[in-house]
């Protein structure tokens, strides 16, 4: 089969003395070279022709970047991937039967997920669920409060009434001139 065209994503094999190569998809070789590189995919990705000093095949591979995975660190300790969907999803049951826009979540969790990627990509679950009720609190105060009383536990009716006191407290005009007075 050489000089066949073959396109192959990048499957590296540990060369003896080489790091990592690339191993040939005819004859299981890692002594490849690279004949031609470029970018692909609106430069999210490398494209390199190379070729089998063996058998002389060529194939293509590509490179891209791997994102390092998002981890949330539970209260008991465990760590689990980050999650857009989960957060969606928590927002939309604490916002059930509001005027929020579904699309609103998801701009939301995309920009916590923002935060946890630069805040070195691992989280605490207390980081994600006080982002989540920062933004809440300025979007709807009835679904901030459903979603404290989840994550943070409510028991009684106290904890209600502390966190709405939050909520309204933060969510006051910070001074006169945020309020609009109508002299009619």
């Amino acid at each position: 089969m050489s000089g066949s065209h073959h396109t192959r994503y990048c499957v590296g094999s540990r060369g003896v003395g080489y790091g990592w190569s690339m191993r040939c998809h005819v004859c299981e070789a890692t002594d490849t070279r690279v004949v031609d590189s470029r970018g692909a995919e609106s430069g999210e990705a490398i494209r390199r022709r190379r070729e089998c000093a063996t058998c002389g095949s060529r194939f293509t591979t590509f490179e891209r970047v791997e994102d390092a995975p998002l981890v949330v660190i539970k209260r008991d300790g465990k760590r689990t991937p980050f999650s857009t969907d989960k957060l969606v999803r928590g927002m939309a049951s604490a916002a059930t039967g509001r005027p929020i826009e579904s699309e609103t979540f998801a701009e939301i969790a995309s920009s916590i997920e923002e935060q946890v990627k630069a805040s070195g990509g691992q989280v605490t679950s207390d980081f994600i669920g006080l982002a989540v009720l920062d933004h809440l609190r300025r979007l709807d105060e009835v679904a901030a409060l459903r979603f404290a009383s989840v994550y943070k536990d409510f028991n009684s009716v106290s904890d209600f009434e502390q966190e709405l006191t939050l909520i309204k407290h933060e969510t006051a005009p910070d001074s006169a001139s945020e309020v609009e007075i109508s002299l009619n």
